[in-house]
């Protein structure tokens, strides 16, 4: 069973890589001559999606056991616009910003972990009455939007890290490559989630758990703890990742990342991760962010289509990639029913 579900992830994660290479290789020969092959370009896709990436890391770890957080979107609004107000408004620092970023996600990730494990109510009623709440907790705390300008903020945001290689442009002038400490972030988090999914029983516990919560229960696993730890570690990775976003903005509004949540889910989902649990990982996801990001560089460079384009296109990839997982696994249902036979 763990090889045959191993062998699908593996597959559906070539896919994945497959279809970013081949949409990024595509725009560096259709729009050269606008930028698209420089390294900046590249690069700026981690830029972007930095706080995307956390967030969409931290859902994989839920979805994996088979639930969903539809509230990402809103708590990240949450935490970018008390940020912005206790720095502006309240004269604290970027580091207590910071912290009150990451208790208010793990506040939600307790809450809701708690209600969706231990008291076993469905994870999309919890996750959809925490999305509203955090709405509505944003337009409490502020219904204008605060622009940060707190100097230690802003000093993080802005601070720069020249990598060893660039290109020349048009005029001669050679051009430094760049990405921002959040970019490190980020890319920590999906080493240190992806080791924790392999190497730790913790890891190893939440695909037994989407894999068949009764069979987990019978080898002796504790399915309650291990999925409230999940939705716990979803709330920090929000909390963080949320941080990462505002200092990506560098402002906080009640309108701030809405639809965040369904990128994030379609960046799992077509990174490789069933919506039924069981199967999947963060490097597929960290590939499926930047095949969003792809979408959207490419319809900016493009320069005439509208920016609901890239709703479109990642809608339709995210169909096109739960048909995939629905016939992949029906082909396996069918091989393994046969070797029974």
């Amino acid at each position: 069973m763990k090889s045959k579900k191993l062998s699908r992830s593996g597959l559906l994660l070539t896919i994945t890589v497959g279809l970013f290479l081949l949409m990024y290789i595509s725009g560096m020969l259709i729009f050269s001559d606008k930028g698209f092959a420089k390294p900046q370009m590249f690069l700026n896709l981690f830029i972007s999606n930095a706080g995307l990436i956390v967030i969409s890391c931290g859902l994989t770890l839920v979805m994996i056991t088979g639930g969903i957080d539809i509230s990402v979107g809103s708590v990240t609004a949450l935490v970018c616009t008390v940020s912005a107000f206790m720095m502006e408004n309240m004269g604290l620092s970027a580091v207590t910003a910071l912290i009150a970023s990451l208790i208010i996600g793990l506040l939600f990730g307790l809450v809701q972990g708690y209600l969706v494990s231990y008291l076993e109510i469905q994870p999309f009623i919890i996750t959809l009455a925490g999305m509203f709440f955090a709405r509505g907790m944003t337009a409490v705390v502020s219904t204008e939007m605060i622009s940060i300008k707190n100097e230690l903020f802003l000093k993080w945001a802005k601070a720069k890290i020249v990598l060893p290689f660039g290109y020349t442009n048009n005029k001669g002038v050679y051009i430094e490559s760049y990405i921002y400490p959040t970019v490190i972030v980020a890319l920590l988090t999906v080493v240190l989630v992806a080791l924790m999914l392999k190497y730790t029983r913790f890891g190893r516990s939440l695909y037994a758990i989407g894999g068949n919560a009764q069979s987990a229960v019978m080898m002796g696993l504790n399915v309650r703890r291990d999925k409230f730890r999940a939705y716990v570690l979803d709330g920090f990775l929000t909390g963080l990742g949320g941080f990462l976003f505002c200092l990506n903005s560098c402002a906080g509004f009640v309108e701030q990342a809405k639809g965040l949540e369904m990128d994030a889910i379609s960046a799992a989902v077509i990174g490789g991760t069933l919506l039924t649990g069981g199967v999947g990982g963060v490097v597929g996801t960290l590939f499926g962010v930047l095949i969003k990001g792809t979408i959207a560089s490419l319809i900016t460079t493009q320069g005439t289509l509208s920016s609901w384009w890239v709703r479109i296109a990642l809608s339709a990839l995210l169909c096109f990639f739960i048909v995939l997982q629905a016939v992949i696994g029906s082909v396996s249902a069918k091989k393994h029913g046969a070797r029974l036979a």
